[in-house]
This record gives C-alpha cells, structure tokens and sequence, in this order.
C-alpha cells in the first residue's frame, strides 16, 4: 500500500490484522529509540543532558537489582489504583446524574469546571495540610487531578445518548403496564448501558492523567515511589536516572492502557466488529 492509497475512502477507519499492527508499534518505537541513539552519538548534545539508551538501560537494570526499585514501581502502582478508583467510584454516578438531569448538571458543572482550571501542583500544599505527609497526601493529589475532569467526560457521556432510545423504552415499559410514561428504570437500563463504552473511554484516558500526575503526587514529603526517585535522582545529576523514571512510568502507563483496551474487548465485543 503506497502513501496514496492510504489516504482512499476505502481505506478511511479500516482494520488492521493484529501482526500489522504489532509491527506498527514497534517500528515507531524503534524509529524513536533509533534516533535518539544517533543524537546521543553525535558528540552535539552533552551527556549530563542526554545520556545514550545504553546508559538509560544500565541505570535502569540497576535500579531494580541494586536499589529495590521494584518497591517503589509497587508503592507508585498502589497509590495510582487507589487515587483512580476512589475517582471513578464518585464521578461515575455524579457525572451520570449531571449529564441525565439539568438541575443536577446547574447545581454541579460551574464549581467542577471552577476547580478543574486550577493547577493540581497548587493543591499539594493543601493536601500535606489536610492529609499529612503518608500515601493518603498522594492519593488525595491523584484524585484531585482525575476526578474534576473525569466526571464532566462522564457527564458529555451521557448527554450525548440519543434521546430516542429513552423515548422508545418509556413507550415500551408504558404499553407493558398500561401507562402512558414509566420513567423509572430508564437511568439504568438504558441510559448507562448505551454511555457505558463511552464512559469506559473516559477512564482509560482519565487514567493516563492519573500516571501522569505520579511526579506531583511524590513531590514533596515522599520516600519511596518512581516520582521519589526521579526528583532524587535530579538533585544529584543522575541523568539516566531520570529518563528511566520517566520511562518506567510510560511503560507502566501502557500497560494500564492495554489492560483497559483488553477489557473493552471483552464487555463491549460489538463495537470491535464495525
């Protein structure tokens, strides 16, 4: 297929097999890390600013067999998971509330939206206040950095679910029990189910904000966790270091995406045949 062919409206959204696609990710990352080693022999660039792949990797292999790295990839992942899903638990059903009743949505979006415009980083003074120095200060700044934007996603979720479908099921319930209008059970039999693939998106990409504000979250009165180690090994000019912090989280960051890809195959296998 040439670069023509590409762009045909035959080709537009069409499948690919799932070698071609393996083949895909892994040339780009190839491309990435083969350019990256050319930069870095290219004499251009000092190595205290960008150490070579080889250099990365050692400091990588090192910190997991010399330093109990993999203590602070678990302390880092425990922390993540409970931030995220203490988000999702409340912006799930508030959001759902907020994009099925416009009172609920008057009452609720002007303060979400006023506070997710502010700084999560501003937040971590006042969470050390409020939480202390433990896990429950970088649960609280993980939470705060998903949970404001995750609900107003779940909320265009459900707002967006075609109003025919509640329609049609009002009509059916109603004719079943001879009422013209049986709203209950509306909500969760057919609104949720049909924002439901859409809401499963939001927490895919909401948990990559939550990885992402790892570094926030053990900023400051942290002593263990990838962010700790990333912020130790700045102080001290250990470059490798850092990029294989910074690495270690993007590969912990796609396996959480594949695992929810993954999942999203199994719960909703007929959105993967269109």
């Amino acid at each position: 297929m040439n670069g023509a062919d590409l762009f045909k409206p035959a080709q537009l959204q069409a499948r690919l097999s799932r070698s071609t696609y393996f083949v895909s990710a892994i040339a780009t990352f190839v491309i990435a890390l083969g350019i990256w080693s050319l930069i870095s022999r290219s004499g251009f660039i000092n190595p205290l600013f960008l150490p070579s792949p080889l250099a990365v990797a050692r400091a990588i292999l090192d910190s997991f067999l010399n330093q109990g790295y993999m203590v602070d990839v678990l302390t880092s992942s425990y922390r993540i998971m409970l931030g995220f899903t203490l988000s999702a638990v409340l912006a799930i059903p508030i959001g759902l509330l907020m994009g099925t009743y416009k009172p609920v949505e008057a009452l609720i979006e002007p303060f979400n939206d006023f506070i997710r415009y502010m700084p999560v980083v501003a937040f971590v003074p006042l969470c050390i206040l409020w939480a202390g120095i433990g896990d429950g200060q970088k649960i609280l700044v993980i939470f705060i950095g998903t949970y404001f934007q995750l609900v107003l996603m779940v909320a265009v979720a459900v707002s967006q679910v075609p109003r025919e479908y509640l329609e049609t099921y009002l009509m059916l319930a109603g004719s079943r029990t001879g009422h013209r209008y049986v709203p209950e059970g509306g909500l969760w039999k057919v609104i949720l189910p049909a924002a439901w693939p859409t809401i499963f998106d939001s927490l895919r990409i909401a948990a990559g904000w939550a990885w992402s504000y790892l570094v926030v979250a053990e900023l400051v009165a942290a002593d263990i966790g990838v962010g700790f180690k990333i912020m130790q090994a700045q102080r001290f000019l250990k470059t490798p270091y850092v990029i294989g912090g910074i690495i270690t989280i993007g590969l912990l960051g796609l396996l959480t995406d594949y695992l929810f890809k993954a999942a999203a195959h199994r719960l909703f296998p007929w959105l993967q045949e269109r």
